[in-house]
Formats: C-alpha cells, structure tokens, sequence
C-alpha cells in the first residue's frame, strides 16, 4: 500500500488527551512515521510539553491545534483520539482521502448498529463504514488488517480479555457461555478530564467496581472472543496497567495440557504476545506494547481461570492501534513498539 521508503505523515486527531500523548511517544520511535498534525480543541494553542512536560526533549515546539479538516489533507495515516460520536461524524470525511484512519474509539468497534442505543446511546448513522471497518486486534485480524482504509483499535479490557479467551474458546476447551471476566486497571483508564472518579482523594487508597452487568465493553467482548459473558471493571490507585481474570467451565476435552497448548499454538508466531509459567502481573509490561497471558485448570472446582496483563495505554489503546497501523500500512509490525516492559 505504501511501499516507498519516504516518512510518512502522521496525524494525531485528539493528541491533548493521555492517548493522544502515547501516540505521540510511540511515533516518536517510529523509523517512518512523522507527526505533522497535532490537535487537540480544548488545549488549542498549548505547547504539548507544558501539558506533557514528558515530551519536551522531542516535540518542543510542538503546539496543540484546533481541528479544521482540511489539516487531513495528505495525511498517510489519521489516529482519533476523540469522543465515539465525534469519530463516527468526522470517519467519513477521512476514509478514502487519508491513506488510514486508525480510530480509537469505540464508533466502529461493533458490528451489529443496533447494541449502540443500548450500549452506547446513541444510534449508528454510518452503516456502511461500520461494515468495512477492521476490528483492530493484529493477533485475530491480521489478514483483514492489510490494506485497511478504516481501522477500529480494541477497548483496553476487550484486549486483555480476548487474549486470555479467544484461544481457548476457538480451541473448544470451555464453554462458551457463563464466562466471568473480572479487571482490574489503573486510573488513565478514566481519562484524562478531572472527575469525581480520578481525583486523588477518591482514587488513593481506594479500590470499586463499575459499569455493572451491561458495562459498554461486554458486547465488543462478546463479539470477539465468540462466547457470552458477564465483565465487571474494577479501578484501582495506579496510574497505568490492566489485568484481567477470566473464568470459564471447562468442556469434557479440557485438561491442563490442552489448555497450555492452545496457549502456546496462539501466542508462538505472536510478536507482543507471551505464555507465562506465573501469573502475568501489570509491572512486567509496563509502558510495552507487550501482552502476558497465562491459564489454569482447577479440576477440583471444575474451573478455567485464564490471565492477562498489558498497559491499558499502550498493547490497550495507543500501542494496539500504532500495531494495526502497521499492519494497514504494510510496514513491519513491530514499527515503533516495545515487547519489554520498564523495570524495575
């Protein structure tokens, strides 16, 4: 799709926000991508270091904009970072003009339009790019990814979920139905805008669940993993990691050496994915685009518990969507991304 060896011009549609400024990271280590756009309407005029005192050193005189489409124009590749109704509004006057348009939220996510009344609230009014979007998760979709006009970048605990499950759904090692998934994820997770829920006083020390019994993710959840289930997200004081515990009942061909097999079968040619003897843990991949997955089955209680561990920025947002960006663009996948976690 882009084969010559030139930069290629790289547009950060909601950059002001915590994926926004991972994006900017990530690219900055990209061997061909350049940001050239960098918008962010409610930090318009901003430099990026004074919001992200981080990126000083790389992007100094990089100033927040506010969004005029005709910024687009000859962009190689487009990520948005903005609100669902937004991206589903502005997709159309990208896809076609921009060689990818990489979106990070959950606007194009679903195949079936009608759960976002019920999901989302809202309803669906672009039917047709719902249907040519790719589900951004390289690890199911790669072959759907090449080539991608429109990209749809995976929830963050949709990712870890699907990793944990998929395989050995796919496998026919446990039912599929009455599946739990528990999370647990640090507080970028609630964005970037104070609120009661990120303050300090309400976050340290503390620790709650959310969005119980028809959280938004459960369908996207459903829709990939292939099984049903019930997901409850809990938040706790860290700044960034997600974890996801996953418990399904196993089928009568499930054994320990089964599971452990499928496992290793789905992560072996997998460039970010890794079978872990313990218990994957958020500090392994801190800041990699890394995901860790692991499984269990405690024939006692007649019970699967499968594991993962990512960085809801990075493998979970801003690190999945660079990823499948890749992959849409012909590049090396692992372009720009990091499989080592920062330790200690």
């Amino acid at each position: 799709m882009l084969m010559q060896m030139s930069s290629l011009r790289v547009g950060i549609i909601g950059a002001s926000g915590y994926t926004g400024a991972e994006l900017l990271r990530l690219v900055a280590g990209h061997p061909r991508m350049d940001v050239v756009v960098a918008t962010g309407d409610s930090m318009a005029g901003r430099r990026a270091a004074d919001v992200y005192p981080s990126l000083e050193v790389t992007y100094p005189d990089l100033v927040f904009e506010a969004f005029d489409p005709a910024m687009a124009d000859g962009l190689d590749v487009a990520f948005l970072g903005l609100p669902h109704e937004a991206s589903m509004a502005l997709a159309p006057q990208l896809v076609g003009s921009v060689g990818c348009v990489v979106d990070l939220s959950a606007a194009y996510r679903l195949k079936d339009a009608s759960a976002y009344p019920t999901f989302y609230g809202f309803e669906h009014t672009q039917p047709e790019l719902l249907a040519e979007a790719v589900f951004g998760l390289p690890e199911l979709h790669r072959t759907e990814l090449k080539e991608a006009r429109l990209v749809a970048t995976p929830g963050c605990h949709v990712t870890a979920a699907t990793l944990a499950l998929r395989p050995l759904v796919a496998a026919g090692l446990v039912e599929p139905t009455g599946i739990v998934v528990n999370t647990v994820t640090g507080i970028t997770g609630a964005g970037r805008a104070p609120t009661d829920t990120n303050v300090f006083t309400n976050i340290d020390s503390n620790a709650f669940a959310y969005g119980l019994i028809d959280h938004r993710h459960t369908p996207e959840m459903e829709q990939e993993i292939g099984a049903q289930l019930i997901f409850t997200p809990h938040l706790i004081p860290m700044s960034r990691g997600l974890l996801a515990t996953c418990y399904a009942r196993p089928t009568a061909g499930c054994s320990a050496e089964a599971i452990a097999a499928a496992l290793h079968d789905f992560a072996v040619d997998e460039p970010f994915v890794a079978v872990t003897a313990k218990p994957p843990a958020t500090k392994s991949v801190l800041g990699s685009n890394a995901a860790h997955i692991s499984a269990r089955f405690d024939e006692r209680t007649g019970t699967v518990v499968a594991m993962c561990a990512i960085d809801n920025l990075t493998k979970g947002a801003s690190g999945g969507a660079l990823q499948a960006a890749n992959v849409a663009l012909g590049l090396d996948e692992t372009a720009g991304l990091s499989s080592i976690g920062l330790a200690p």
